[in-house]
């Protein structure tokens, strides 16, 4: 790549955002930002109940998203993002509060600090969003055998995707090349993932 590339790998929990950004970062000589798994003080707490503490959970990837959005913006490197800004406040933000774990009052607040900072930021160059079925989720979620995420259910994973179909579906800060993953395996089947660089050079 010539000029500087902003990439954001997007999808749902246990899709394999953080694989495809290793496998890209490698191939294409990107600096990667990997999503932190237990660096959040309140995930575990938040999974054992959730309207305690969704507010706090998302107030602290809020503020951590935000500064790996301006180091990244500002490094001179290309650089490739697990799970951009947007759609923790756009999807996980919004399905708390349209669960009512999150009150009226701190989802005012919560959207009045994303707005003014996303229009601060610079968006990415291009968003990959990753999409699978429910039932491959949950096998993915399952396998990998994290004890915060073993109360995660059908229906929360449903309402996300359902989330992020209308997210990237109407997302214009940036172009979304939209992945059906469900038959796709770029960690353990290589010709998928050659597939899917042919895609990419298009938008590259």
């Amino acid at each position: 790549m010539k000029n500087k590339k902003f990439i954001a790998i997007s999808g749902n929990i246990g899709i394999g955002k953080s694989t495809l950004t290793k496998k890209l970062a490698g191939h294409f000589k990107l600096k990667p930002y990997i999503e932190p798994v237990t660096e959040n003080p309140y995930l575990e707490d938040f999974y054992k109940d959730m309207k305690k503490w969704a507010y706090h959970s998302q107030m602290f990837f809020l503020g951590k998203r935000l500064q790996d959005h301006y180091d990244l913006t500002v490094d001179k490197h290309s650089v490739i993002q697990d799970r951009s800004i947007y759609e923790n406040a756009e999807v996980f933000a919004r399905h708390l509060y349209n669960r009512k774990h999150i009150s009226k009052r701190d989802w005012k607040s919560y959207r009045q600090i994303y707005k003014v900072c996303t229009k601060i930021l610079p968006a990415p160059d291009l968003v990959i969003y990753l999409r699978a079925s429910v039932d491959r989720i949950m096998q993915r979620i399952e396998k990998r055998g994290r004890d915060f995420e073993k109360t995660i259910d059908r229906k929360y994973i449903k309402d996300l995707n359902d989330l992020y179909d209308n997210w990237a579906g109407n997302f214009k800060l940036a172009q979304v090349i939209i992945i059906n993953y469900d038959d796709l395996d770029f960690k353990n089947r290589a010709i998928d993932f050659d597939n899917f660089l042919e895609v990419l050079k298009e938008y590259l």
